[in-house]
């Protein structure tokens, strides 16, 4: 039966209610997953990050954390590969139970902060984001696109075409993957825009020109400065209406000298001040609903200094995207009543 009248418009009313109300309290989510590429070791991100102070570090703030601890996923013992993509019924399953934990930390009126993993769990941390904030955008910080096909794509490796699965244009050029039947794409190209590229693979190059996508290359934080990249970013995101941002944060985007222990690491990535400034810049924004930061990978760090520098870097980018500043203090949000009342909020 339609919903008519007073109804659905309460209904209309608190769901954006719910993506509007940002930073009142913060949910840490750790989805400790590997298959959706074939390095191990990235599934000890979450432990890492939160080994280096995240919890600490953003408890300094003025909101609640909670941290509901690690995800259980389930590895299917035979997951045979389609077409060339690895693990596509392990991955989709993975990502099912992300998006539902996702939606409702969201639906509980949380900031939500997913710990990765490798970066193929942002199908279904967008996705779950998506159910409860529909006109979501997404922020996508990487050094790679992740909008291969499995036609496309070189390795199949699902981490590197997270954003075809979610983008409505490419519906009709996605194979139907074992494992994903259970989500339908959901977002426009307008509303996506990629910070830090310097490694696209030529069928990606073609996707995103024919799509229109808006995109920023290291060439173009050298020539624009990253004031001017926000700015831009924000225009094109936020010009027609403020609504709530998606942030999809890879380590990788950082340059390897700041984030070494990373499966693909790419050279002449973000400084340390360009990473910061965007997080920032974002929170300034008061729009940030969920935020992943993914790839970090302790096997994959050269020295224990390396490991430690790249976790570092990941707890500092989350905690500056929700308001700690380069002043050394956190931007006050809520006075201490309201710690108390969303001390209640459960997933």
């Amino acid at each position: 039966m339609a919903l008519r009248g007073p109804l659905r418009r309460l209904l209309r009313t608190q769901l954006n209610n719910t993506c509007q109300s940002r930073a009142h309290s913060v949910a840490v989510l750790g989805a400790p997953f590997s298959k959706g590429q074939k390095r191990r070791g990235v599934e000890h991100g979450p432990k890492a990050i939160r080994d280096a102070g995240l919890i600490e570090r953003l408890s300094n703030l003025d909101y609640p954390v909670h941290d509901f601890g690690d995800l259980s996923f389930q590895y299917l013992e035979k997951d045979e590969p389609y077409m060339h993509v690895p693990f596509p019924r392990t991955v989709g399953r993975a990502n099912k139970l992300l998006s539902g934990a996702v939606r409702n930390a969201v639906g509980a009126g949380h900031t939500t902060i997913m710990l990765g993993g490798d970066h193929s769990l942002a199908i279904g941390s967008v996705e779950g984001h998506a159910r409860q904030c529909p006109d979501l955008c997404l922020i996508w910080v990487d050094a790679h696109a992740d909008i291969n096909t499995p036609l496309t794509s070189p390795s199949g490796n699902l981490h590197g075409q997270s954003v075809a699965f979610m983008l409505k244009e490419l519906q009709n050029k996605m194979p139907e993957l074992p494992g994903f039947s259970w989500m339908k794409p959901f977002l426009s190209a307008k509303d996506l825009v990629y910070i830090g590229l310097r490694d696209v693979d030529p069928g990606e190059y073609d996707i995103l020109k024919d799509l229109g996508v808006q995109y920023f290359t290291m060439r173009d934080i050298d020539r624009l400065g990253i004031q001017r990249v926000m700015e831009v970013t924000f225009d094109h995101l936020l010009s027609r209406k403020q609504r709530p941002i998606h942030l999809s944060f890879d380590i990788d985007a950082m340059d390897p000298s700041l984030a070494p222990a990373t499966g693909t690491p790419v050279n002449g990535g973000l400084t340390y001040r360009e990473g910061i400034w965007i997080t920032e810049e974002i929170h300034n924004t008061g729009l940030l609903s969920v935020m992943d930061l993914v790839e970090v990978n302790p096997d994959l760090g050269a020295s224990r200094e390396a490991v430690a520098s790249t976790a570092s870097m990941a707890v500092d980018v989350i905690a500056s995207s929700l308001g700690q500043t380069r002043e050394g203090g956190p931007i006050t949000q809520e006075s201490q009543t309201l710690k108390d009342d969303t001390e209640q909020l459960r997933l």
